[in-house]
């Protein structure tokens, strides 16, 4: 996003019931990027088993989410969700921090960021990550797993 350098990138989305969040560290989205080139928007697609079965490969080949501290949970869990996200931001409140977050959440987060630090973070909805950018790539991510959790659930 711009020329802005952040020290970490932090995504919270939902799926469904399924509510996530991962956090990257600057330097590590250099590294990652070759190895996500194959993510998609899970709604956008036309074969979405076939992507998910082929994606899944790719996750657990290039070990994708030994890159990201990522917790994915129900929705009834939220409240454990957002304190962890509170707490990393006050371990690091000398950090400058990117935060995207689902439209439906944006404002009440946001809120809630304000109170803890205003000045080093940015929060912006997910709608406003744009397509192709690195931001947006790691984003498709945290979508990927959410639904490959969401499945999973379905499933059982």
């Amino acid at each position: 996003m711009g020329a802005k350098q952040f020290d970490y990138y932090i995504f919270i989305d939902y799926s469904e019931e399924f509510l996530g969040y991962l956090i990257i560290e600057n330097g590590k989205k250099k590294e990652i990027m070759p190895k996500i080139s194959k993510f998609a928007h899970y709604k956008e697609l036309k074969y979405k088993s076939a992507y998910l079965h082929s994606i899944k490969k790719i996750i657990e080949k290039n070990q994708i989410c030994s890159y990201f501290k990522l917790k994915i949970r129900k929705t009834t869990d939220t409240p454990e969700i957002y304190s962890d996200i509170l707490e990393f931001l006050n371990n690091h409140q000398n950090c400058l921090i990117f935060i995207s977050v689902d439209n439906k959440q944006y404002l009440n987060f946001e809120k809630i960021v304000k109170i803890i630090d205003g000045k080093n973070t940015r929060v912006i909805k997910e709608s406003e990550l744009k397509k192709d950018t690195e931001e947006y790539k790691i984003s498709l991510v945290l979508d990927t797993l959410l639904n490959l959790d969401r499945l999973k659930y379905d499933n059982k």
